[in-house]
């Protein structure tokens, strides 16, 4: 491979502030100016997807920023196209930069005749030209091992540990940590550890899918701030339905944090109007208006250790030590003071 000079951002439709956000990060770093590669990404009148790169990029080493979150089926075409036009143009490495990846739901067969889209994807993106992804919170961890090239998967929880301990500075000792289930159980305990908070756990039981039947909360919520953790939030219908069985439990103060506002249909009409004090989401999924405007809704930036991730596998230096809280503080300096 030749000498790879400097990192090149290009970014699809899905997330548009996001790269350009990571490119002020990556800047900011680097003490020079980086902006995104000049490309058009069109469609035809038939929704066709039509790909130019308008700069030289032979021998580069290629950073596409693209979330295949909704529409998720043009936003992954839109990754697959653009992979295909860059090493075409004999980029020298490309890094899938996904930040929310789509179908990471679909990463089993729950019953008889079903897919591993997953799986697919992950063959799809490998097929395309795609050698390393970077990614945030997986829905299931195993889903790097889907692919036979590297992947780095980041974690919101660092990020949102900094953002509690700046929001409930003073009451640190009355949180509980709450996974709202028995599958979330990892990624609670792994915040609540960060925090050196107890763990709580809101089990369900459903009778048909898509309907929960019943909630039960296993430990002790009473007159303690919770803390409901999780990586995506779509409807919004379980989660409002946690809070409420977490607040008849005697809890203080019912809070939210998800990695991944996917908050399709009703979703944020009904945390609106639940009784949850606040829902923190990241902007790995672009929020819409109706996110930004709703008053219990807050959106915390992910650009900072997403250009530090880029630099990092750039130079081949550590991607893992973003996650330790010494490390990742002073990337953060500014918003949130490190603990």
């Amino acid at each position: 491979m030749p000498h790879v000079q400097e990192p090149k951002l290009i970014a699809g439709n899905a997330n548009q502030p996001l790269a350009q956000a990571i490119a002020r990060r990556m800047s900011m770093h680097r003490g020079k100016k980086m902006g995104l590669v000049d490309a058009r990404v069109e469609r035809f009148n038939d929704g066709e997807i039509f790909v130019e790169v308008f700069e030289n990029v032979r021998g580069e080493d290629m950073y596409i920023i693209q979330p295949t979150s909704n529409p998720a089926n043009d936003n992954l075409m839109e990754l697959l196209i653009m992979c295909d036009a860059l090493r075409r143009s004999s980029a020298a490495r490309i890094t899938a930069v996904i930040p929310y990846f789509g179908y990471a739901r679909q990463d089993r067969r729950t019953k008889a005749r079903t897919p591993i889209s997953a799986k697919l994807v992950a063959n799809m993106l490998v097929s395309a030209g795609v050698e390393r992804v970077l990614t945030m919170d997986l829905h299931a961890a195993q889903i790097q091992g889907f692919f036979d090239i590297p992947v780095d998967n980041l974690y919101a929880s660092p990020i949102f540990a900094l953002d509690i301990a700046n929001q409930f500075r003073g009451r640190m000792n009355e949180l509980m940590i709450v996974s709202p289930d028995v599958g979330g159980v990892a990624r609670a305990r792994e915040l609540a550890k960060r925090l050196n908070a107890p763990l709580s756990i809101v089990d369900k039981r459903r009778e048909k899918p898509g309907e929960i039947a019943e909630m039960t909360v296993i430990g002790d919520v009473k007159d303690k701030i919770t803390l409901i953790v999780d990586d995506m939030c779509d409807t919004a219908g379980t989660l409002c339905k946690a809070a409420e069985v977490l607040m008849e439990n005697g809890a203080k103060e019912v809070h939210s944090y998800i990695s991944h506002g996917v908050m399709s249909g009703p979703a944020v009409e009904r945390v609106t109007k639940s009784v949850m004090k606040s829902l923190v989401i990241t902007d790995t999924i672009a929020p819409t208006q109706a996110i930004l405007g709703a008053p219990n809704i807050r959106v915390v930036p992910t650009a900072p250790i997403f250009a530090q991730a880029i630099l990092n596998i750039w130079n081949g230096t550590s991607v893992s030590s973003l996650f330790e809280q010494d490390t990742l503080g002073p990337i953060y300096d500014g918003m949130y003071a490190a603990e």
